[in-house]
């Protein structure tokens, strides 16, 4: 079965995020994934990983001003000066952490409607975009761009499977992938196994959660068991990060990874 990575910004929040490293631990999992480590410092969360034994396979780059609305820089023209300092700042923690795969967020588009502002977030979005794989190639890193859906994340700028592997062969670079929750695919698109398989080569990281609740994956509308033995077929060996948010304790929902991993 896949290798499973806990999302550590979602999962064990019974407890502070320097503790749910030695949960994760206990609990089975061998890596971990987060969305932003950097209230703390890079050498102390290298300290949480390595104590535990765990394997850091993703985080974002940091987004702006995520109390104020910011999902993301990397398609919002005339931030490109604070998207190009959150790829140094990145790349400062992937080293220190280990981490070979980092996702740029899109962002949230101020005036959605109006033809030409979108216009120049997608030019600014793919100048971003090469500007930040290069940097990341450097270092034999992978660059990831995630679609959204616009129900749990209104306006943001990259929402379907299609549109983003549109873009990564627009870009062109080679460590340009992308990833693919099948969380906010099943909303946006539907058709999981289909997209998929078509989209496989270009799939750099693969996200669940149960939909349309966003609990643990052994509910709601995906078939889970289905689409993890579809990974092995296709033989991906990646990562499967598991962004949910959990019904109640973590631990005791963890009754579907224990038969997905028997």
């Amino acid at each position: 079965m896949p290798k499973f990575a806990a999302n550590l910004s979602t999962m064990f929040n019974e407890v502070p995020f320097p503790q749910r490293f030695a949960a994760a631990a206990r609990a089975g999992f061998r890596a971990v994934e987060f969305l932003f480590p950097y209230e703390h410092g890079a050498a102390e969360v290298a300290g949480w990983l390595r104590e535990n034994r765990l394997e850091n396979v993703l985080f974002n780059l940091p987004p702006g001003d995520w109390a104020g609305g910011e999902r993301g820089l990397a398609a919002l023209p005339g931030r490109e000066a604070d998207f190009r300092a959150s790829v140094d700042r990145a790349l400062d923690y992937a080293l220190a952490l280990g981490t070979r795969r980092l996702h740029a967020m899109a962002g949230v588009l101020v005036v959605e409607a109006q033809r030409d502002y979108r216009a120049a977030c997608r030019e600014t979005y793919f100048d971003n975009l090469r500007y930040a794989a290069r940097e990341l190639a450097k270092h034999d890193r992978t660059l990831l761009i995630e679609p959204i859906n616009g129900r749990d994340m209104p306006g943001y700028f990259l929402n379907s499977q299609a549109d983003a592997h549109t873009v990564r062969d627009l870009v062109g670079e080679p460590n340009l992938k992308v990833q693919m929750d099948f969380y906010h695919a099943q909303i946006v698109e539907g058709d999981l196994a289909t997209t998929f398989r078509k989209h496989f080569a270009g799939i750099g990281h693969v996200q669940v959660a149960s939909v349309p609740s966003r609990h643990e994956p052994d509910d709601g509308e995906v078939n889970y068991r289905y689409l993890f033995r579809l990974l092995d077929e296709l033989g991906y060996d990646g990562w499967v990060g598991c962004e949910y948010r959990p019904r109640g304790r973590t631990e005791d929902g963890l009754g579907w990874l224990q038969a997905a991993t028997r």
